[in-house]
């Protein structure tokens, strides 16, 4: 089967058209044609960071994290799944397991689901890692409805997941964007956009909730953004993030009493630890876009199966507005 291969990791690693064994359907998994794959900011650190990174696959690596698709086979042990169902998920392209930019893949059948009906091939493998981080995230904080929850980057692959996530919970959502195009998206979830880049903290806080802060903050900007989310916080307030690769002074959280959730997706994937729990977050995704509370945000720029290259360079140009997507089987 046709798959584009990574020989080489680092800042000039380019992707190669390579013809690599179909794999077989093995007990507990299925076989699944690829349709689409999305790319996410973890495929890219994987591209260029290499095996700086505990997650990253041998070489030659196929990556791919999101994927819709088509089973065409299933293993021994299946049951949920027969031979011509549209599913998808997140199932490989870390550590040993091949990821979708190729035309099938191997995926546990304990990570996947099937499809939702409303969304189609392309919007279906934007979802999988961005909606079960956001719903993860949201689920950890407690979030419910009648709550304020703040949610950076609003417009971004987790943020926008986790703005509809949760509009749909019945809280009064707020976004951060950057400009007019993104804040009109956010508007059109159902929820009130906030500049970062005209207005501060302190205003926003002060403007939307009396100056108490928020109960819920999903900070999918994380890093140094993180003390800005503290600092938007209620008292004992919940902060989930996405990315805490930092050093980062805690004084903060401290005195305001705030749990802190830190959210990491792989977890399941990386250690074979209760999978199951990602299947059923993917049905109950499938479940909320087929009840049209849920959509997933697709950039613009449309890519092929040969165009990964420029895929990752449109997400990592931070130029796209939602997901940026990998055709493998156009529709």
């Amino acid at each position: 089967m046709k798959a584009m291969t990574l020989n080489a990791y680092g800042d000039n690693a380019t992707f190669q058209l390579s013809e690599i064994p179909l794999p077989a359907a093995k007990p507990g998994h299925v076989l699944v044609r690829v349709a689409a794959t999305s790319v996410n900011t973890v495929d890219t650190m994987i591209r260029h960071m290499g095996k700086d990174l505990p997650l990253s696959p041998d070489l030659p690596a196929v990556l791919g994290m999101d994927f819709a698709g088509t089973v065409e086979a299933v293993g021994a042990g299946v049951t949920d799944f027969a031979p011509g169902d549209a599913v998808y998920g997140c199932a490989g392209g870390l550590a040993d397991l091949q990821g979708a930019l190729a035309e099938y893949m191997l995926a546990d059948a304990r990570l996947i689901a099937h499809k939702p009906k409303t969304l189609s091939m392309r919007e279906a493998a934007a979802l999988p890692l961005v909606g079960i981080t956001a719903y993860e995230g949201l689920h950890r904080a407690g979030a419910q409805a009648g709550q304020k929850i703040l949610v950076h980057g609003g417009t971004g692959g987790v943020g926008h997941v986790a703005v509809q996530l949760a509009r749909h919970l019945g809280a009064d959502v707020y976004a951060t964007v950057s400009g007019d195009k993104q804040a009109a998206v956010v508007k059109g979830y159902g929820a009130t956009p906030i500049n970062y880049k005209t207005e501060q903290v302190a205003d926003y806080v002060a403007k939307h909730t009396g100056g108490a802060g928020f109960d819920v903050v999903f900070d999918s900007v994380g890093g140094a953004n993180m003390t800005n989310s503290f600092a938007a916080a209620a008292l004992n307030g919940q902060v989930a993030t996405t990315v805490s690769l930092l050093e980062l002074d805690l004084s903060p959280a401290h005195f305001k009493g705030l749990s802190l959730h830190v959210v990491f997706m792989l977890i399941p994937m990386l250690y074979d630890h209760k999978r199951e729990a990602h299947g059923a977050i993917l049905a109950k995704l499938a479940e909320i876009a087929d009840a049209g509370a849920l959509k997933p945000l697709l950039d613009e720029t449309r890519f092929g199966l040969e165009e990964v290259g420029k895929a990752h360079d449109r997400l990592t140009s931070g130029q796209a507005m939602g997901k940026v997507v990998v055709e493998v089987l156009p529709e």
